[in-house]
Order: C-alpha cells, then sequence, then structure tokens
C-alpha cells in the first residue's frame, strides 16, 4: 500500500502533531507499507518580515502555493494511493483528495467550539472563527474518520453535513513504553534534572499553559488542600516553562506549600516523575483524549481528575473524579478538590494497590501496537472500497 501523509508545516512549531505523525509512519513502513509525507514548505515564511506578518506568509505557504504542488503531484501518483490527514485542523486540505481513497484523524475539536462560543474560557477573535469556518468546510469533505475517543467521535457528528462512510474510534497508544519505576530507579532519572524526590512523595500535574489544561486551577485546588492539612506535600507542575500570571500565583501559595516547576524532561524522567509522584491532579476542562491519565496509571500513579468524557473514558474505574471547574470563579470547586485530594492521599496500601492494579488493566486498552494494527486496517479497507 502507497500512503501519502498530510502533515502540520515545521514552521508551525507543534510538538504532537509530529509525533503522531512519525508513530504512523514507522508504524506503516514497519509493516511494510510505502509512506511519504506531504506538507507546506516555508516559501513565503522565510522572508524577512515583523512577527505579526508571519502567520500571514505562512497562510500563503499553506492555502496558495502548497496546493499548486499536490495538483501538480496528483498528476504522477496512481489512483490506488492512499492519503492521510494526521489531524483534522489540515482540513483546508481535505478537498484536494477528497474524491480519492482517504482517512482524516481527528484529535479535538476544541479550537472550532471555541470559535462557536461553546467555551467562554478560551474565546477567540474574528480571524480565528473564520480560520475555524474554512477548517470546519474543509474536513466536512471528507468520508472516512478515525477520532481518538467516543467524545471526539461524538463532537465531530455535529459538525459534518452529512454522515460518513466511515467514522470510527480507535484510542492512542502509549508512544513510550511507561511504566512502574523503583524509588531508586526514579531518583536516578530525575537526578540530572536536579529533582530530588521528598521522602512523603509530591503530588504531580504534567501539561502545558493551553487554557484547556487548567494550570490555574491546578494550583488553586493545591492551596485549598494545603490550607486543610498541617504538613502538605510539594507539587510539581512538569511540561511548559509557566506564564506569568502561573507562576505569581504559584509565588503566592501561603503557609507550607511549595511548587516546583520543571521542563524539558525526557521521557524516561516523566516516568520517573509519575512513578514517585503519590497523585497526579489533572482537572481538564476539555481533552481530546488525555495522555497523562494513561500515563500515569501506566507507571503506578493514582490519578485524580475532571469526571467527563473523554477523561472517564481513558480513567475507566481506576481514576479518581471532581466535577470541571466552573466558568465563573468559585471557592466551592477548589475546596472540594483540596478535599478529594487529602482523602485520596490517606488511603490504605491495600486501597492504592487496587487502584493501581485498575489502571494496569486499564491502560491496556492504549497499547500502540494495537492502535496502529487498527490503522492498518482501517486503511487497507478505505484504499479496496474505492476499488470496488
Amino acid at each position: 500500500m502507497h500512503i501519502v501523509q498530510f502533515v502540520h508545516p515545521d514552521f508551525l512549531n507543534s510538538h504532537s502533531m509530529p509525533r503522531f505523525a512519525q508513530m504512523i509512519a514507522d508504524g506503516m513502513r514497519a509493516r511494510g507499507h510505502e509512506v511519504d509525507t506531504w506538507t507546506a514548505r516555508p516559501l513565503a515564511y522565510s522572508f524577512p518580515a515583523p512577527t505579526r506578518l508571519k502567520k500571514w506568509l505562512g497562510y500563503i505557504d499553506q492555502f496558495m502555493l502548497f496546493p499548486l504542488q499536490v495538483h501538480w503531484r496528483l498528476r504522477r501518483l496512481q489512483a490506488d494511493t492512499l492519503f492521510i490527514f494526521g489531524d483534522q485542523a489540515l482540513g483546508p486540505w481535505v478537498p484536494l483528495v477528497a474524491h480519492r481513497p482517504h482517512v482524516i484523524h481527528v484529535h479535538d475539536l476544541m479550537a472550532l467550539r471555541s470559535s462557536l462560543g461553546e467555551f467562554v474560557q478560551n474565546p477567540t477573535g474574528w480571524t480565528g472563527r473564520k480560520y475555524q469556518s474554512l477548517i470546519r468546510r474543509g474536513f466536512s469533505r471528507g468520508s472516512r474518520f478515525v477520532s481518538v475517543s467516543e467524545n471526539t467521535r461524538e463532537q465531530l457528528q455535529r459538525f459534518l453535513p452529512h454522515k460518513p462512510d466511515v467514522s470510527e474510534v480507535i484510542y492512542n497508544g502509549l508512544n513510550y513504553p511507561f511504566c512502574p519505576m523503583t524509588a531508586v530507579e526514579s531518583a536516578a532519572a530525575l537526578q540530572p534534572a536536579g529533582a530530588a524526590v521528598p521522602p512523603g512523595g509530591f503530588l504531580l500535574h504534567v501539561g502545558g499553559n493551553e487554557w484547556y489544561k487548567n494550570r490555574l486551577g491546578v494550583i488553586e485546588m493545591y492551596e485549598a488542600y494545603v490550607q486543610q492539612t498541617e504538613n502538605p506535600l510539594p507539587l510539581w507542575l512538569v511540561g511548559s516553562s509557566p506564564t506569568l500570571t502561573i507562576r505569581e500565583l504559584a509565588q503566592g501559595i501561603k503557609g507550607k506549600g511549595e511548587i516546583r516547576f520543571l521542563s524539558n524532561l525526557s521521557n524516561e524522567q516523566v516516568c520517573a516523575a509519575y512513578s514517585a509522584a503519590r497523585l497526579l491532579l489533572f482537572p481538564s476542562l476539555a481533552e481530546g483524549f488525555g495522555w497523562p491519565i494513561a500515563e500515569a496509571m501506566a507507571s503506578g500513579c493514582l490519578v485524580l481528575t475532571t469526571g467527563e468524557a473523554p477523561m472517564t473514558e481513558v480513567g475507566g474505574d481506576a481514576a479518581f473524579y471532581i466535577p470541571r471547574k466552573p466558568a465563573s470563579p468559585t471557592d466551592e470547586w477548589a475546596a472540594l478538590a483540596g478535599a478529594s485530594i487529602l482523602k485520596i492521599l490517606q488511603c490504605t496500601p491495600n486501597e492504592v494497590s487496587n487502584r493501581q492494579q485498575l489502571g494496569f488493566g486499564q491502560v491496556t486498552r492504549f497499547n500502540a501496537e494495537q492502535t496502529l494494527n487498527a490503522y492498518e486496517r482501517i486503511y487497507q479497507q478505505a484504499l479496496e472500497s474505492c476499488k470496488e
């Protein structure tokens, strides 16, 4: 099978999407398929220009120059080539090959929903609304979709003008072999990052500064927990460097609370952090999937997350849940979340072990080879259906 994979341009500085695209490319090649990658090159984008204009130069590359290149390349491709879109946000390119065998991967529709006013925490400007409308019109021309969760598939169907030929859910597979590490192994892995594991352990959050990751909420619930106990555990926030607002809020924690930020950790070090942590705090407002939930459970770490899909899909019976933080400021949510932290930390060793075992069972659903095998099946079906 010959696969052409459309991916985001490098100049967009995406992180998760390139890893996902590489996983597909490596996985399909390992299964004997030929994979080519197509994307926009930084032609206009490479011209010297003020930062505020760079985005528009990138649009010229993506939506004017690249489509011309695609039309030229299509003339030399055989009809049985399969086209893969690694992200529905590449929707503006879908019409270029909508008449040919294709599959569109759908990760999350939060940007589109934000543009329609569904998330007041993330207002979208005029240009953003127009851009999301362009994306929606594009992927609506597709006929075969693979979503990362049932929640994402349900949201997708809301925005499609028709029932697609195929709309399946294939859960993400863990792209690193997360597993429990011993205290000695964790300490050794974290030592180069200058992160010494406290004797009593620590609380953990893994994620970036995106609005839906709710880092401010993480700090608020931690502060409420600190106020409810005499000897609070420290909190480690692993991921992107904090914004000024987040850093100031963290520095304002009263009492014995302590917050530490750790960035640029390797997969091994993140696994070590999960393994050494007492509890992962993951109160996301929304997600497409929720990688840290699965990663933490695979590493033997307990999880406290938001009791809404898709977090509940990933966490299953293994995770602990709290309500989603309301859009309007309130102390009640933080107090409830803080009390939940305290209650979980008071679990007996047997209760902790039982939750860990539930977590190990839950993450068997997120096996990378199993995911790639399912992708291959969908791809082959898409190619065969167009030959009929």
